[in-house]
C-alpha cells in the first residue's frame, strides 16, 4: 500500500475507463514515457473483473501475473498450522499485489490473494514483463520503481511490527491510510495489525470516546 487512496472511483468500470486509469498510473510512475511507448505498455496488460471473495492466487499454484488494482480492494494472507490467517498486505487503487516470491521465481505460491470487493484489475504476465524490460529502458524503469516502493513498504512494516505496540500500529495505519480503514473488514485489519478483532474494537471505542 502506498497511501494513494484518494483516486476517483468509477463505479461502472468500462474497459475504456480501466485503460484510462492504467495510463494515468503509468504516467505518474514514468512521466517521461512517450505516447507510443505508453500505448505499447498499457496494451500489454490484461484488464479483468474480479468478484468479491474470488482468489487470484492460491498456494501450490504459480503466480503468473502481478496485479495492479484499478478499482476495488484485495488482501494477501497465509494460514498457519493452527488454522489462523495472517494478513500480509492490502491493495487498493493504484497499488500492486501478488505473491512476489512466486511471481519472481515462477515457483508455487505460499499465500492466498483474494478480492475484498468487486474489483477491476490490470494484470501483467511474467514472461511479457521480461520482454518489455529488455525492449525499452523506460519499461524497465516503470517496473523497477514499483519494485522499489514495494520493498520500502515491506521494510516499514517489519520495523513497525518489531518496534511498536499493537495500538501504536493501528494509530499509524489510520494516519497513513484513513480512507482504507473505512473499507477494510475488521477481521482483516486486525489480522494485518497482529491483534484480535476484540482488541481492535476496544482501541476504536477508546478513540471514539476521545474524539
Amino acid at each position: 500500500m502506498n497511501g494513494n487512496f484518494d483516486t476517483i472511483i468509477i463505479h461502472v468500470m468500462t474497459e475504456e475507463n480501466a485503460l484510462s486509469l492504467l495510463k494515468q498510473h503509468i504516467q505518474k510512475r514514468v512521466p517521461q514515457i512517450t505516447g507510443e511507448a505508453l500505448t505499447e505498455l498499457s496494451d500489454a496488460f490484461l484488464i479483468k473483473k474480479i468478484k468479491k471473495k474470488q482468489f487470484i492466487i492460491q498456494p501450490e499454484f504459480t503466480a503468473r501475473y502481478r496485479t495492479l488494482v484499478l478499482e476495488g480492494a484485495f488482501r494477501s494472507y497465509v494460514i498457519d498450522k493452527d488454522g489462523i490467517d495472517h494478513t500480509i498486505q492490502f491493495a487498493l487503487e493504484d497499488w500492486y499485489i501478488s505473491d512476489i516470491n512466486s511471481y519472481l521465481y515462477q515457483k508455487p505460491a505460499t499465500m492466498f490473494v483474494a478480492a475484498l470487493e468487486d474489483s477491476t484489475v490490470a494484470q501483467m504476465e511474467f514472461n511479457k514483463e521480461q520482454e518489455l524490460k529488455k525492449s525499452n529502458h523506460v519499461f524497465e524503469t516503470y517496473f523497477r520503481i514499483g519494485a522499489d516502493r514495494t520493498a520500502a513498504y515491506h521494510q516499514r512494516r517489519i520495523i513497525s511490527s518489531l518496534t511498536q505496540t499493537a495500538e501504536e500500529r493501528y494509530h499509524e495505519f489510520v494516519q497513513q491510510y484513513p480512507h482504507a480503514v473505512q473499507r477494510l473488514p475488521q477481521y482483516a485489519l486486525a489480522s494485518y495489525l497482529g491483534m484480535t478483532t476484540q482488541f481492535l474494537s476496544r482501541i476504536r471505542k477508546k478513540m471514539m470516546q476521545k474524539s
